[in-house]
């Protein structure tokens, strides 16, 4: 996600680490299931206890939606294929809001109840451990906000889905927690305007197809490479579309409102521009196709890295741009396992825009750094209220000390390994966990396997360190 200023505040999931959960089930001590064969509406994330499920682990979602932008009423179905990791009774989903019409699993009838945001399905009969199985869950209403600005958000001319931490909960059931990647299949039909003129519809990896039907337009779009539920992005509007390749080969996809098309030269040059130069420096680039996705919202006040299409709510100058690309590296192909290990997100997106100011040949990431240290830089203000790796609450998870801090731990391992190991490591890093979860450990026994070095006084000070450190 872009910086952005302010408080952050968000829908906070109350009560159960990984993608695997002993947590007994809410309704446990009132059933006499056992316990091991109930999947835990949780995973243990202690910033999210109740986010993502337990006892499955889900492979790929294929969304069929219907929207109709008038009336923002959504009706959708979910198909979710998983492999189950325990024997499982009944299983649950974060869902939040709308109406669910039925649920089956393997084509036959199940059960179903909610409490909160858990949808706890019941199948026939017992899935047993390592079996695979479609969950199928046919719902409608009208999609909610989280606080406004996550979630299913109406925009003047359509509407589009934004779902970090936990929004994406809102417009399709799942398992929403990060360690549970899959890929992705996501159908929108929608009706033609009043004029009769079709709706653009973009969303995450490549355009399968397109079919008028008249009254309506359907689209399909597929993600082959695994995407964090929170990265999902479905954008429905009136959009101009440019396609292309980087210089580096990458095919290219850019949706631009209208309203926003003098910046058309700008973002179809610098898109493939900061993809390659991104590439050059963190490892080959780890999808199918880059672009963005440039929306006429300003009032929204952040941009989020939704997978292989950054969204952008106006147009972004380079540095927010350079952010946004530098995420499908680090958080959408490397995803932290927890949310506390979001830092190895935003830390290294931010510190790739203090890269690519260095290399233009413009302020050295030392300056950068120092700004930050002594207070000077626009975005300093309440770096140092928490270390980047422990944010205290979710309602903290990405403020601050998370980007701004998380870039100087970045910057100080680069001081203490040499540009050579440096740059070693994070495409050692982004080949080693392509398409996967890692965590701060993980990130930390590389640092020091690769430098072959003790650096305690890089983590222990910069990353873990409460307070600011006396020498820069």
């Amino acid at each position: 996600m872009a910086r952005i200023t302010g408080p952050v505040t968000m829908l906070v999931l109350v009560a159960a680490a990984g993608c695997t959960s002993t947590a007994r089930h809410p309704d446990e001590t009132d059933n006499p299931v056992p316990a091991a064969e109930r999947g835990a509406a949780g995973v243990g994330d202690r910033l999210f206890p109740t986010l993502g499920n337990g006892g499955y682990d889900v492979t790929h979602y294929d969304l069929k939606l219907e929207y109709a932008p008038s009336t923002n009423h959504l009706k959708g179905t979910a198909v979710i294929t998983a492999r189950a990791t325990s024997n499982l009774r009944s299983f649950n989903l974060d869902f939040a809001g709308m109406k669910v019409r039925n649920t089956k699993v393997d084509n036959s009838g199940a059960a179903f109840s909610r409490a909160k945001n858990e949808l706890t399905v019941t199948p026939a009969k017992t899935l047993r451990k390592g079996d695979s199985f479609r969950a199928e869950v046919a719902y409608d209403g009208t999609p909610r906000t989280i606080d406004g600005d996550e979630g299913w958000i109406e925009t003047d001319d359509g509407s589009t889905a934004l779902g970090q931490p936990v929004g994406s909960m809102v417009w399709f059931p799942g398992n929403h927690h990060p360690c549970d990647k899959a890929s992705y299949d996501i159908t929108v039909s929608v009706p033609k305007d009043e004029s009769g003129d079709p709706y653009d519809v973009v969303a995450n990896g490549e355009l399968v197809g397109r079919k008028d039907e008249g009254d309506r337009t359907t689209s399909h779009w597929r993600s082959k490479e695994p995407a964090a539920s929170y990265l999902a992005n479905v954008s429905v509007g009136y959009f101009q579309v440019t396609k292309g390749k980087s210089a580096g080969g990458v095919p290219l996809y850019i949706a631009m409102d209208p309203r926003e098309a003098k910046h058309t030269k700008q973002l179809t040059r610098l898109v493939p521009r900061v993809t390659d130069w991104a590439a050059q420096n963190f490892g080959p680039y780890p999808f199918s196709t880059t672009g963005a996705v440039l929306d006429h919202h300003p009032g929204l006040g952040y941009a989020l890295e939704t997978q292989t299409k950054p969204y952008f709510d106006s147009a972004p100058d380079e540095k927010l741009l350079v952010h946004e690309l530098a995420h499908q590296w680090f958080g959408n192909s490397v995803t932290p396992k927890k949310w506390k290990d979001v830092w190895l997100n935003e830390g290294l997106a931010t510190y790739a825009e203090w890269l690519w100011d260095e290399q233009q040949g413009n302020k050295p990431a030392r300056d950068t750094f120092m700004s930050y240290y002594r207070g000077t830089h626009p975005e300093s203000d309440g770096i140092w209220d928490f270390p980047p790796a422990d944010p205290p609450s979710a309602e903290e998870v990405l403020d601050p000390p998370v980007y701004g801090r998380g870039a100087m731990v970045i910057h100080k391992l680069r001081e203490a390994v040499g540009d050579e190991v440096f740059f070693r490591i994070l495409r050692t890093w982004t080949k080693q966990h392509r398409h996967g979860n890692a965590d701060t450990g993980q990130f930390i026994a590389l640092c020091r396997q690769m430098a072959g070095k003790d650096l305690s006084k890089v983590f222990d000070v910069w990353l873990f360190g409460k307070n600011k450190p006396s020498r820069p």
